[in-house]
C-alpha cells in the first residue's frame, strides 16, 4: 500500500485549547487511524502549535511572564489534550523548534527571487496577525468583529511575497483538480476571491515591534511575519528540502483547517510551494466553526466548554462521536449540553449499548456464553468509504448507525426468546452469531472514530465465547443542570 500523510492547522498557543482546535485534532485522527487499519504501510499524522507572533507577545507580557515560558505553558496544554481524546499523531511540531526554525530560514533564501523589499501602509490586526483592507474596516467600523478591538494604522518598511505573480496558476491547479478543495462552497469562495486577483503580501515585521519571531536571514531588523512561519511546519516537519521523510510524504494527501484560515491556506500556501517547484497538497478540507445554541462561544457571553469537562462528564469516544456526526463536517455546528445529553443516551446508551447488551446476555443465558460459529460480514460499506475520501465524517457515521439501528430491528423481527421457547437451537445460533457478526462489523468501522468502544466490542465477541465487560458499554447519564 502507498503512504497517507495528513496535517492539521497548526493553533496559536496565545490561550488555551478549545473545542475549536479539537475539530481538526479528531478529524485528522479518524483518518490516520483509517489509512492504518486499511493497511497503508507509511501512514504520517501531523500537528501542533504556532507559539510565534504579536498575539502570544502581547498576552505573555500581560501575564508578566517571557513569551517562551507563555508559549511553553499552553503548547503542554495542547498536548496534555491530544492524549486525553486519544488522539494518535505521529509528528508534534512547535515553530520554536530549532530544526523548524533553521529549515524555515533555508526557504526564505529559495525564495529570494520572489521577496523584495518595500514600504506598507495599512490597517492591522493584532488578533488575527494580518493586515485588512480599507474597505473591510470600513464594513467593520474600524473595529475587529472577532476580537472587538479598533484596527492599528501601520506604516513600516517589510519584505513582501510576490503573491500577485501565482493568481493564474493556483486557479488552474484548483479547477484541474490537481489542488482539491472541499467542501465545494469553500473552493467556490477562494475561486472567487482569485477572479479579483492577488495581491502581493508582507512577510515580515520590524524586530522593533516583534521581538517573538524568526530572524529575516540576512536582516536582524526583520523578522519572519507569524503565518509565513507557520505555514512551513507542513514541510519543515518532514526535514524539507534534504530529509528523506519529504521524499516519502510529500505532497499531503489531506491538510485540515477552520474556514478562517483558508486565504492562508489556499491561496497564500499554494503560492510559496509554487515558488519553491514543489508539488501542491491533493485535498485542503475546509470545516465550519462550532457555536453554542446558535451563538459564536465567547467568555464575554458566557458560553466556552472546555473539552476536558465534556470529557469528564461523557468520556473520550462519546466526545469524539457526537464532534464527529453531530457537528456538520462542511457547514458550521453546534453544541449545547442538551443535544450533548440526547446524543449519548438516544443513540450510544440506548441504541449502539442496548445491541451490545442484549446480544451477549441471550448469549450468556441461551448458550452458556458461546457464539458459534460466526458468519462473514455481508453489508456494503462502499457509502461509508467513500464519505471518508470526502472528509465527510458525519455522513460515514450515518453509514454505521444505519447498521447500528438495523441489528437492533433484526433482533425486534427474530425474537431470540420466542425461538428458545420452540428448542430450535440450531436456528437461535444462527440468529445470534449473526448479530455477533453484524457487531465485529460494526466495531471494525467504528475503529477510526472511537477506538476504545470498538476494542471493547470486540473484547466481548471477537473469541467465539462471549466475555463481560463488568459495566456498560455507556451508561446512562443524568441531564446536566
Amino acid at each position: 500500500m502507498s503512504k497517507f500523510y495528513v496535517t492539521t492547522a497548526i493553533p496559536y498557543v496565545n490561550a488555551p485549547p478549545h473545542i475549536g482546535n479539537v475539530l481538526d485534532f479528531i478529524y485528522a485522527d479518524v483518518l490516520a487511524r483509517y489509512y492504518r487499519q486499511a493497511g497503508y504501510k507509511d501512514v504520517l499524522f501531523s500537528t501542533g502549535v504556532d507559539e510565534h507572533g504579536s498575539k502570544v507577545a502581547e498576552n505573555a507580557k500581560a501575564a508578566g511572564v517571557t513569551p517562551e515560558k507563555f508559549a511553553a505553558e499552553n503548547t503542554k496544554k495542547f498536548i496534555e489534550l491530544l492524549k486525553l481524546l486519544n488522539i494518535s499523531n505521529d509528528r508534534f511540531i512547535r515553530t520554536t523548534d530549532k530544526a523548524h526554525e533553521q529549515r524555515v530560514q533555508i526557504i526564505w533564501k529559495n525564495l529570494s527571487k520572489y521577496i523584495y523589499k518595500g514600504k506598507y501602509v495599512g490597517l492591522y490586526c493584532v488578533g488575527d496577525e494580518e493586515f485588512v483592507t480599507e474597505t473591510t474596516a470600513k464594513a467593520n467600523n474600524m473595529i475587529c468583529p472577532i476580537h472587538n478591538r479598533p484596527y492599528e494604522k501601520l506604516e513600516e518598511e517589510n519584505y513582501f511575497f510576490a503573491l500577485s505573480k501565482f493568481t493564474d496558476a493556483i486557479k488552474k491547479a484548483i479547477n484541474d483538480g490537481a489542488f482539491n478543495i472541499v467542501p465545494e462552497t469553500r473552493k467556490n469562495e477562494i475561486l472567487s476571491l482569485l477572479d479579483g486577483g492577488l495581491e502581493d503580501i508582507s512577510i515580515s515585521r520590524p524586530a522593533e515591534k516583534l521581538v517573538w519571531g524568526i530572524p529575516v536571514p540576512g536582516d536582524a531588523k526583520q523578522v519572519i511575519y507569524v503565518w509565513f512561519d507557520a505555514l512551513l511546519n507542513y514541510i519543515t516537519v518532514l526535514g524539507y528540502p534534504e530529509h528523506k521523510d519529504f521524499a516519502t510524504y510529500w505532497p499531503a494527501d489531506v491538510q485540515i483547517i477552520g474556514k478562517d484560515i483558508i486565504r492562508f491556506h489556499a491561496a497564500f500556501w499554494p503560492a510559496i510551494l509554487m515558488a519553491l517547484e514543489i508539488p501542491l497538497p491533493k485535498l485542503l478540507y475546509v470545516h465550519g466553526h462550532i457555536n453554542s445554541a446558535g451563538q459564536k462561544m465567547s467568555k464575554t457571553v458566557g458560553n466556552v466548554v472546555s473539552p476536558t469537562e465534556i470529557v469528564e462528564k461523557y468520556g473520550v469516544d462519546a466526545y469524539r462521536y457526537y464532534f464527529t456526526r453531530h457537528i456538520s463536517s462542511y457547514e458550521d455546528g453546534d453544541f449545547t449540553w442538551e443535544l450533548m445529553e440526547a446524543a449519548y443516551n438516544n443513540e450510544l446508551a440506548n441504541e449502539l449499548g442496548n445491541a451490545v447488551g442484549r446480544i451477549a446476555g441471550m448469549i450468556g443465558q441461551y448458550q452458556d456464553n458461546v457464539t458459534g460459529e460466526i458468519p462473514p460480514a455481508e453489508h456494503d460499506i462502499h457509502e461509508f468509504q467513500q464519505a471518508l475520501a470526502n472528509c465527510r465524517f458525519d455522513k460515514a457515521l450515518d453509514e454505521i448507525w444505519e447498521q447500528v439501528r438495523g441489528i437492533n430491528q433484526y433482533i425486534d423481527t427474530e425474537k431470540p426468546w420466542e425461538i428458545k421457547k420452540t428448542g430450535d437451537d440450531l436456528h437461535l445460533q444462527e440468529v445470534l452469531a449473526y448479530a455477533v457478526s453484524c457487531l465485529l462489523e460494526i466495531a471494525a468501522l467504528l475503529k477510526s472514530f472511537m477506538p476504545d468502544t470498538a476494542q471493547k466490542i470486540e473484547y466481548i465477541f471477537k473469541e467465539g465465547v462471549v466475555r463481560p465487560l463488568g459495566t456498560p458499554l455507556f451508561p446512562k447519564q443524568e441531564p446536566k443542570a
